[in-house]
């Protein structure tokens, strides 16, 4: 139990994810003028906590295990499975569901309960800001705290 309290890649993703959860907080605030509590825990925005937190991941592993490493390399071609899918599936599942709430909008035979979501995915400048945060970040943290 002690060795997962004391994992720097436990703590450094989820460190990452909060920071960057916390940002998309507040650029949402700043930008609708609202407080939105979906966007402490919700997917979608600027920046990528998805692409943060992965790529923390990959960095921690590449400066605990080393560059060379296994450990390194299955999560960078974790990471960037991750993030195609972020800026690929799951945005155009975002684009089907804003098309499909217009189409419902505009029926009255259609009777549904509740809007689908359409902030799922990433656009690709949204996917790299993440991921060089998460780069940063995991650097600043591994030093600060585990070094």
């Amino acid at each position: 139990m002690v060795a997962i309290l004391d994992n720097v890649a436990i703590w450094v993703p989820f460190f990452t994810w909060c920071t960057v959860q916390i940002l998309k907080f507040i650029f949402d605030l700043i930008s609708h003028k609202k407080v939105n509590f979906r966007r402490l825990y919700g997917s979608g925005g600027m920046p990528s906590s998805h692409s943060a937190t992965v790529m923390s991941l990959t960095t921690v592993a590449g400066i605990v295990e080393g560059f060379d490493s296994i450990a390194f390399a299955a999560c960078f071609v974790f990471s960037l499975i991750v993030m195609y899918d972020a800026a690929g599936v799951r945005r155009a599942a975002g684009k089907q569901a804003r098309v499909l709430n217009q189409i419902i909008a505009n029926r009255k035979d259609i009777n549904i309960q509740e809007k689908l979501v359409e902030l799922l995915g990433h656009t690709p400048i949204e996917v790299f800001v993440g991921a060089i945060f998460g780069v940063v970040e995991a650097v600043a943290l591994y030093n600060v705290f585990w070094k």
